[in-house]
C-alpha cells in the first residue's frame, strides 16, 4: 500500500493511503484527544474534540474521519484548537447532570479525564439540569441518562460487534435519548444477549453493572479491539 508524508505539529510523519489523521498521529505518539472514537469501531466524528486545523482549510476538521494526503500540513494543539475542546467539555458537562463526587466511574472516567487534559476549572455555560431518569430493569446492568454523553459507542459495538442492535438514539437536541429496542426498558428488551460489550464501550458511568457503589466501576474499553482483530484473525 502506497505511503503518505504528511506534517503534523512539525513532526514529518509516514502513514499508509487511506489512513486518518488520527491514526497517523498515534502512530507517531501524538495525542489528540476524542471522546466518541473506539478502536474496533466504526468513527462517526460526533464529539468533534478531535478537530485539527489542516494548512489549506478554512474550517476545522475531524482527524478521526479525515484522511491523510501526501504534503498534507496538520497542527492538533493549537490555542484555537485548546479553546475550541475546552469549550465542549463544559458544554458536555452543562448539558446533562455529570455529579463526579457520587458517580461510579469517577476516577475511571474518559469525559472526567478529558476535562483535566483540557485545563477546565469551571463551566462558563448554564447547566440545563434535565430531567434524565435511570433504567435498572435489566437484572445485571443499569443506564443513567445524566451521566450519557451521546458518543453512540454503546450503539455501535452492540450492531458492529454482538451484532443485535439493542441500542439505538431517539430525540432530537437536549431531548436526544439512547435506547433499547424502540424505546423498551433495558430489562424488556428481547433482543439484548447481556453481553456487556455496552458496558465495555461506554466512556462515563451512564452503563453501569448493577451493585456498583462510587469509584468503583472499571473498564477497558481496549477490549473491544481485541474481540475484532481476533474474529478477523479467526476468518
Amino acid at each position: 500500500m502506497a505511503a503518505r508524508t504528511l506534517t503534523i505539529d512539525g513532526q514529518l510523519v509516514s502513514a499508509r493511503a487511506g489512513e486518518t489523521i488520527l491514526e497517523a498521529a498515534r502512530d507517531a505518539g501524538i495525542a489528540i484527544p476524542t471522546l466518541c472514537h473506539l478502536e474496533g469501531l466504526s468513527a462517526v466524528g460526533a464529539c468533534r474534540l478531535c478537530l485539527v486545523e489542516v494548512v489549506g482549510s478554512s474550517r476545522l476538521l475531524p482527524a478521526c474521519l479525515t484522511p491523510v494526503s501526501e504534503g498534507m500540513e496538520v497542527r492538533t494543539a493549537s490555542e484555537r484548537l485548546q479553546a475550541n475542546r475546552r469549550a465542549l467539555v463544559e458544554l458536555l458537562f452543562a448539558e446533562r447532570n455529570h455529579v463526579c463526587a457520587v458517580c461510579v466511574a469517577s476516577g475511571n472516567c474518559e469525559l472526567q479525564n478529558l476535562a483535566v487534559q483540557v485545563g477546565m476549572t469551571h463551566v462558563r455555560y448554564a447547566y440545563l439540569t434535565p430531567q434524565c431518569s435511570v433504567d435498572i430493569s435489566h437484572p445485571q446492568f443499569g443506564i443513567d441518562h445524566n451521566r450519557c454523553v451521546l458518543c453512540t459507542r454503546c450503539v455501535r459495538a452492540c450492531d458492529e460487534v454482538e451484532g443485535v442492535h439493542t441500542w439505538d438514539v431517539a430525540g432530537r437536541g437536549v431531548n436526544a435519548r439512547v435506547i433499547t429496542d424502540l424505546g423498551l426498558p433495558w430489562g424488556e428488551a428481547t433482543s439484548c444477549t447481556s453481553c456487556g460489550k455496552c458496558l465495555l464501550a461506554c466512556p462515563t458511568g451512564a452503563i453501569f453493572r448493577r451493585g456498583t457503589s462510587v469509584a468503583e466501576l472499571e473498564r477497558d474499553p481496549r477490549r473491544i479491539a481485541v474481540i475484532v482483530a481476533s474474529r478477523q484473525e479467526r476468518w
